[in-house]
């Protein structure tokens, strides 16, 4: 892992690698991806059941895509009761920290006649990825499901690759039936995507995709958009700490695996006032690596898109951040709340050194599916909001459009639609 001083070294090259990490500008990908779609659109459950033999290893057919509602009914006496008694407590904080999001529809009367309101509907169907690769994650299908669920989604499906047993990683299946999921089919990657995008003879046809994956999933997420809606083109995790000299290094460096590990294109970076807690913290990394199950991913992340950036100032350290806008930013600062109004761009944020981000991925309740490579410029956390529509509502009375319909007439002719100001004019004349 690098170490640059701000104010001697230039970022221009670290920025560049996160930059190439994006799922944007991959040729040859879209390409792959764009033939699965195609396929799985005019031949459906033949094109999935062809893919599910040469990408899972798996034969499926039309019968047996879906899993059985009794298998999806029973999917919680399998898992240990330990575990969860966990998930349960996760998927209770998720519920209740996502309750609050709700939206009310609202209407307003005016006493001249006009009648003006938003109303709030959830969407009919939705469709959940869970990938089932090295490190499948059943977290994401609670983080997925339980907004969609709260929201008053309709119906919620759920998407994911069998394993070599020919089964749906059983956690993921408990999850899904905890989160209130309602059918689970054995599909993935790309050829998932579009089949919840346009529906097959067995998976219907959705009206948004959510939920993580790799590089394939996500372009197809993106090339599908239009067609339904998706909450976000996600790229590879990410995490970045502010810190000064106050802070543990032991838990600045095991933070920083926490993402390292996920994906050998995982990003971790710390930003620091303090040399000595930067020394140190790259002292522990080279010692924590040692212990990990998933060390050689972990250590491919750390060298090509790790940093430790040292900084004259923690503001210096605030406008990097804001600059990058990562997926996950965490305060080890001595009064990280003060930093909190200065913090623009990130999807979620960690404040205190006891507030580590694995906290965030399963249980404390606030969202996990994050944006990510930039994109917490402008995207939010996954939430309720993501599951319904606005719709706006207008009403006026004749007293009430009479006083304006010269205004509306005067302003369509304006722009050349003489048709609009004709809707207008006809209703003076009745």
């Amino acid at each position: 892992m690098k170490i640059y001083e701000y104010k001697k070294d230039s970022l221009k090259p670290l920025l560049d690698a996160l930059s190439k990490r994006s799922p944007e500008g991959q040729s040859e990908i879209e390409r792959v991806v764009a033939e699965i779609i195609n396929n799985v659109k005019d031949r459906k459950d033949e094109a999935l059941i062809e893919y599910s033999k040469k990408f899972d290893g798996v034969e499926l057919t039309s019968e047996t895509i879906e899993v059985s509602q009794n298998e999806l009914d029973n999917a919680l006496t399998l898992i240990d009761r330990d575990l969860l008694t966990v998930i349960e407590k996760a998927a209770a904080n998720i519920r209740v920290y996502h309750e609050k999001q709700l939206e009310n529809s609202w209407f307003t009367t005016c006493d001249n006649g006009v009648f003006l309101g938003q109303k709030i509907t959830p969407l009919s169907r939705v469709g959940v990825y869970a990938p089932a690769g090295s490190a499948p994650l059943p977290s994401t299908v609670l983080m997925d499901a339980i907004p969609a669920k709260v929201a008053g989604v309709g119906e919620i499906i759920l998407c994911s690759p069998p394993g070599k047993n020919g089964k749906v990683n059983p956690l993921i299946l408990a999850c899904a039936k905890l989160a209130g999921v309602n059918r689970v089919f054995m599909a993935g990657g790309a050829q998932a995507i579009a089949a919840m995008a346009y529906g097959t003879q067995t998976i219907p046809k959705v009206d948004k995709i959510v939920g993580p994956g790799n590089i394939f999933v996500a372009t197809a997420k993106k090339m599908v958009f239009g067609s339904c809606g998706i909450d976000m083109i996600a790229g590879p995790s990410e995490i970045m700490i502010i810190a000064d000299e106050t802070a543990n290094p032991a838990f600045v460096a095991a933070d920083l695996l926490s993402q390292a590990e996920h994906d050998k294109l995982a990003s971790s970076i710390l930003l620091t006032t303090s040399k000595e807690l930067a020394k140190n913290v790259l002292k522990e990394l080279e010692m924590q690596l040692a212990g990990l199950t998933r060390k050689e991913i972990a250590s491919e992340s750390i060298e090509n898109y790790g940093a430790v950036i040292v900084t004259d100032t923690i503001d210096e350290a605030l406008d990097i951040s804001n600059l990058i806008a990562p997926e996950h930013l965490e305060v080890c600062t001595q009064n990280p709340f003060d930093l909190l109004p200065f913090i623009k761009n990130t999807g979620a944020i960690f404040l205190g050194s006891f507030s580590p981000e694995p906290l965030g991925d399963y249980f404390a309740g606030p969202n996990h599916t994050l944006p990510t490579s930039g994109t917490a410029r402008f995207f939010s956390p996954l939430g309720v909001y993501d599951f319904v529509k606005r719709q706006s509502i207008i009403s006026y009375s004749r007293d009430a459009f009479d006083a304006v319909a010269s205004d509306v007439a005067s302003f369509a002719q304006a722009e050349g639609l003489t048709a609009h100001a004709g809707a207008i004019r006809i209703r003076t004349n009745h």
